[in-house]
């Protein structure tokens, strides 16, 4: 027994040196990872103070705080707009068919009242100087703003800008049981600002013919989406915009001519741009003076530009067909650092859908889609264009 046990010593020994070495080692990476972590949580605190910081601007929060809502789409009810319930034994209801539905419960979320509207004149709330999509916006007199379809002109005489667009009001109905929902023509309203915030109507600018049935303007026909731009070779404003009966088959566009940006306007004509039908369409003044139309052709299946004249009164023969096949309405084009940048939308009639960007060296082309310029809000948002769409 005792030579059992004496032979057992060495190798307990050993055992308590294999033992020490581990423990010394085990004590190093802890506190080497003790390390680590001690690192880590600084960076992770120093991110989450900068995180703070940036959360502190208004226009994060408000980003973030779209991102979170999460509208519920209530459950179908037995009394629905038409358009709605033609589409309800096909699939479920989504948020477009909600915002086509007159008698939606959720109409308030696409179409706020006067509750929430935004009034520049009044300090409070408005410090940030940003505008909420979908609330009405008031001009100086408090009422909501009418320039639907607008166009925006800078004029370097009176450094004042100018936004134009369709004066909308009245009730809303169908000229018959298949057609489009309208209102009757009012007319082209004006509204003059200096900072693009507080907004002075200037009134109409471009009145409906009201007696002549025959008369392009007439109230029961369709004027839409008015542009205006200056020639300095004239000194006349002119306007442009689209012109169409109320089965929208006219596709023509208008042009106006006035001596001031307040008007009046004096209506000249209207007719079919390079002998095609145009509906959506825009017009752009390059730097060099050059003014361009463009315009949605062919049954919205492509669009069509082409400069106009030195007084802007028609379009030259030259035209380019753009984006052809991809069915893309509503341009609205700029030029930033020499690159000419275009937001169009697709053709849903009055349902919002995704907007796309293109982009192009020469407004000739060719263009290049780019793909959705929206950012911020949550993906609804993002792939209704929040609920608009393009003009400029």
């Amino acid at each position: 027994m005792p030579i059992s046990g004496t032979g057992n010593l060495p190798r307990f020994f050993s055992g308590y040196k294999c033992s020490k070495s581990c423990v010394v080692w085990s004590l190093v990476g802890f506190l080497l990872m003790l390390q680590l972590y001690s690192l880590a949580t600084h960076r992770s605190e120093v991110k989450g103070d900068a995180r703070l910081h940036v959360t502190r601007h208004p226009l994060v929060r408000e980003l973030e705080h779209v991102e979170e809502e999460n509208i519920q789409v209530p459950p179908p009810r037995k009394k629905r707009s038409p358009n709605a319930a033609k589409r309800r034994h096909k699939r479920t209801t989504t948020l477009i068919d909600e915002f086509l539905d007159e008698n939606s419960q959720l109409r308030h979320v696409f179409f706020p009242d006067m509750k929430t509207a935004i009034d520049p004149v009044k300090a409070a709330g408005n410090e940030s100087h940003y505008y909420h999509p979908g609330e009405i916006w008031l001009d100086t007199e408090g009422n909501p703003i009418q320039a639907h379809g607008g166009g925006m002109l800078y004029d370097e005489r009176s450094t004042t800008y100018y936004w134009y667009g369709e004066y909308k009001d009245g009730p809303t109905y169908r000229a018959h049981k298949k057609g489009a929902a309208r209102v009757d023509v009012i007319g082209v309203g004006c509204y003059s600002s200096k900072d693009l915030w507080v907004w002075k109507n200037q009134g109409i600018v471009l009145a409906a013919e009201q007696t002549n049935e025959t008369h392009d303007l007439h109230k029961s026909n369709v004027l839409e989406r008015p542009k205006v731009v200056y020639n300095e070779r004239t000194g006349k404003y002119v306007m442009w915009m689209h012109i169409d009966d109320a089965n929208y088959t006219k596709a023509s566009v208008g042009i106006a001519i006035g001596d001031y940006p307040t008007g009046p306007f004096e209506y000249l004509r209207s007719q079919r741009p390079h002998g095609f039908d145009s509906r959506d369409m825009t017009i752009f003044k390059d730097d060099d003076g050059a003014a361009y139309l463009i315009y949605s052709s062919r049954d919205n299946s492509e669009l069509h530009i082409g400069p106009l004249t030195h007084d802007y009164l028609d379009v030259q023969p030259e035209m380019q067909r753009i984006l052809v096949g991809h069915r893309r309405e509503a341009p609205a084009l700029f030029k930033y650092q020499g690159t000419y940048y275009m937001i169009t939308s697709g053709c849903s009639g009055w349902a919002p859908n995704e907007a796309l960007a293109h982009a192009a060296e020469s407004i000739m082309g060719p263009w290049e889609t780019m793909g959705n310029p929206c950012i911020g809000g949550n993906k609804v948002f993002r792939l209704a264009t929040f609920f608009a769409q393009s003009t400029l």
